[in-house]
């Protein structure tokens, strides 16, 4: 089927134009509205709450129902800008890192300084900086203790003391006024303590922002003991990078990790080990090491018990298709399974990857167990020796995340999706008890609930929102009255600059039967009597999906952008995403090349068509970054009738060459013939429609070799197309974000407006507040 390619009028677009795209970006347009994200930060009582509201800091205490200032602003603007020398206003306070004290004390930083700041006198002061630690620095639960990676080995310090690299005495082993000691010596390259598989661990974004390597490690609830993982990639292979262009000049600088491939025999693993800070002993954990594919391996572990009585954490096989709950015993490193779950494809912990393990182990040693084996995602309870007691939720719906359980109440409290009719992804708040009785919706409504709860529960703090209406945030109680209100913004100001709400939508897969989601932005200045070209921005997970029913789904806001430039912009899930049923997940396994199941969209925007006259799916341009960047390229590859443009930016085009886990995990078939079907190489030969091809030199995630194997494959076959590499900057582009969003502007402009850009410029956007 081809789609009218109907003969329209060429769009010439203006400075102004690209300005108000401009403004719809994230950066941008998260301002216009503050208040829309509400990231409670737990205070070390334990009942109250802390949170940032643009420049504005905010103290929440539930049993009092108060919220209030967390300091007096005006003053702490004015005693900032006579101690540190630089204008302060007290609605943008430039802070961060911010640590409440239990008194009036609240300790920042600011202007790359240390601060602490005195309510009742009013003084601000620069400060000891102890109390910020850098990404490879953890402190203790009590503050007393600060474990840090000194080259490979875990090292402790007194808090209060200097910091690595500043001590002024000699590690001689003497523990009396000792202020720092190493717990481990036995370091080697590529075989250390607490750090990150280089293949997985942003290596290339942090030296290019100037910050360390973090490191993982988890201290035991009364500070006296830390579980690290010891991680071995001493036989994995080499990837090689090229800086091209150093600040600094000079020669080309040459950039080694640790980067093993889908089928090669050598992976990354990991085995657990016990310091004790007060004995000095080293406990390490008994039997073989378990395979790393994702970071999610070491970084949710968890100690039990008020002392750290034991330690668990979930082990999944190399394929994914096994997943078992195991326990440590910290004082011998004996190993126990307690659960062991095995299926025909990957055995999940949670529904979208990433996120904390649903797994709760009790106090009474009962375990709380996620798991899709009867098809969705469901609550089961295990007793303390592993044996399953019964199953808690059921349905066709699935849990979507544990929020607390309270153990006198016997009750859990939970998000669920797919329990509201017109839209699956809908998430409401739940509760049940542990023997599977009293199911009650907390929440009984059709908006987006993203709620969370303190690490002790007792109450949730609730986001209520859908694609375009911001969220009403407050605190809820176990029975859903509300304790506080938090934050109920307006659009206003971001309506004011062009901004309009995307539609939600629900149309049928190519097999049929299916109902698949989406959403819509009309073009700026919308006319019904126009007929509009199509981008659709994808990403096709499966991981994860693109086009929830929340609000600000699409955090960088290209779509957003799309609209301002007179484009009709979608997002879809198609089949093989999550979220939902594991066959609806399941139909990407062992087909990953389908790409989110790319003829779920193409009959999504053919329904769209025949829906709203003014969509033109003679006109239709697609783009994606990473995973998208793979499917926007194989759209216009296997699809030209319908994709007539793509932009694909950083792409995994040749999933040969890829992560391990991308493959085996979401694939399973490595061989040859099962690589070749999730490349794009193969494919090169069908290009006939216009193609820009963009990605980061120092990519450390889905390496540059990608675009380069489709552009040597594209070339071999004598086509025509565009392609950007970026010096200097990785998988996310950071830093030239701006560049490469205005190539993509102009390629749309060009092929589907069919005028020549504007000359208008964007700014280099803010960096992530982790760059300061």
């Amino acid at each position: 089927m081809t789609d009218n390619n109907t003969t329209q009028p060429s769009v010439r677009l203006t400075d102004s134009d690209y300005a108000r795209a401009e403004q719809m970006l994230a950066p941008y347009r998260l301002r216009r509205v503050p208040g829309t994200t509400v990231t409670p930060e737990w205070l070390s009582e334990g009942r109250r709450f802390s949170y940032q509201v643009g420049g504005r800091f905010v103290v929440v205490d539930p049993r009092d129902g108060s919220r209030d200032d967390a300091f007096d602003h005006d003053r702490l603007a004015g005693a900032l800008s006579e101690a540190s020398g630089h204008a302060v206003t007290a609605d943008d306070l430039p802070i961060t890192g911010v640590e409440l004290g239990d008194g009036d004390t609240t300790r920042f930083t600011a202007f790359g300084s240390a601060w602490e700041w005195s309510d009742t006198a009013g003084t601000c002061s620069r400060a000891d900086d102890d109390h910020q630690h850098a990404l490879d620095e953890v402190p203790s639960p009590d503050k007393s203790w600060v474990a840090f990676s000194r080259d490979g080995n875990i090292w402790v310090r007194r808090a209060g003391a200097k910091r690595p690299g500043e001590s002024d005495g000699a590690h001689d082993g003497a523990r009396d006024g000792e202020q720092e000691f190493p717990l481990t010596d036995d370091a080697e390259p590529q075989f250390d303590y607490g750090g990150l598989p280089e293949a997985t661990g942003a290596r290339s974004l942090m030296r290019i922002l100037g910050l360390p390597q973090p490191i993982v490690l988890h201290w035991s609830p009364d500070s006296t003991r830390i579980l690290v993982h010891r991680l071995d990639q001493r036989d994995l292979p080499e990837l090689v990078l090229v800086e091209s262009a150093p600040y600094d000049g000079g020669r080309p600088v040459e950039h080694r990790s640790r980067y093993p491939m889908p089928g090669e025999e050598s992976q990354a693993s990991m085995s657990w080990t016990v310091l004790d800070v007060v004995e000095r002993t080293v406990v390490r954990q008994q039997g073989e090491p378990t395979t790393v594919t994702h970071p999610s391996a070491i970084v949710y572990p968890w100690w039990t018990g008020k002392s750290g009585e034991s330690v668990h954490y979930l082990h999944q096989s190399r394929d994914a298709r096994t997943l078992e709950l195991r326990r440590v015993d910290p004082t011998t490193g004996e190993t126990t399974t307690l659960i062991s779950e095995t299926g025909e494809t990957r055995v999940d912990p949670t529904p979208l990857l990433g996120e904390p393990p649903m797994t709760r182990v009790l106090d009474s040693g009962e375990i709380l167990w996620w798991s899709q084996r009867d098809g969705w995602g469901h609550l089961y309870l295990y007793s303390a020796d592993g044996h399953q007691v019964t199953q808690v939720t059921t349905g066709q719906w699935l849990v979507r995340r544990v929020l607390w359980v309270d153990e006198d109440r016997r009750q859990v409290w939970f998000l669920a999706g797919g329990l509201v009719e017109d839209d699956p992804y809908v998430r409401q708040i739940c509760r049940i008890g542990l023997d599977g009785s009293g199911f009650t919706r907390i929440t009984d409504d059709t908006v987006d609930h993203d709620a969370v709860s303190p690490p002790e529960g007792g109450y949730l703090v609730d986001r209520a929102s859908t694609s375009s209406q911001p969220p009403h945030t407050v605190v809820l109680d176990g029975d859903g009255q509300v304790l506080v209100e938090l934050e109920s913004p307006d659009t206003a100001a971001l309506e004011a600059v062009g901004w309009r709400p995307p539609e939600r939508f629900r149309v049928t897969a190519a097999d049929g039967k299916t109902p698949i989601y989406g959403l819509l932005w009309r073009p700026h200045g919308f006319d019904p009597q126009r007929r509009y070209p199509v981008i659709e921005h994808i990403y096709p997970g499966p991981q994860n999906f693109r086009a929830g029913p929340s609000f600000n789904e699409m955090h960088f806001g290209e779509p957003e952008a799309y609209a301002a430039l007179g484009f009709v912009a979608v997002a879809i899930d198609g089949r093989g995403t999550a979220g939902r049923s594991k066959a609806f997940h399941d139909h990407s396994y062992g087909d990953l090349g389908n790409a989110g199941a790319l003829d779920d969209h193409i009959a999504a925007i053919r329904e769209l068509g025949h829906r709203y006259p003014w969509l033109d799916t003679g006109r239709v341009g697609i783009t994606g970054q990473s995973a998208g960047g793979f499917a926007a390229a194989r759209a216009v590859l296997m699809y030209p009738d319908l994709y007539r443009v793509a932009v694909a930016v950083s792409g995994n085009h040749d999933n040969a060459v890829n992560l391990t886990m991308w493959a085996e995990h979401y694939h399973g078939d490595v061989s040859d013939e099962g690589k070749q079907a999730i490349s794009n190489v193969p494919l090169a030969g069908n290009l006939a429609g216009k193609l820009l091809l963009i990605h980061g030199e120092l990519d450390d995630n889905v390496q540059p070799a990608h675009t380069m194997r489709l552009a040597d494959a594209l070339i071999k076959a004598d086509k025509d197309f565009d392609m950007v590499i970026i010096p200097g900057v990785e998988h996310a582009l950071i830093g030239r974000q701006h560049y490469f969003v205005k190539r993509t502007w102009d390629f749309f402009v060009r092929h589907l407006h069919g005028s020549e850009p504007p000359s208008y410029r964007p700014a280099p956007l803010p960096l992530p507040p982790l760059a300061g």
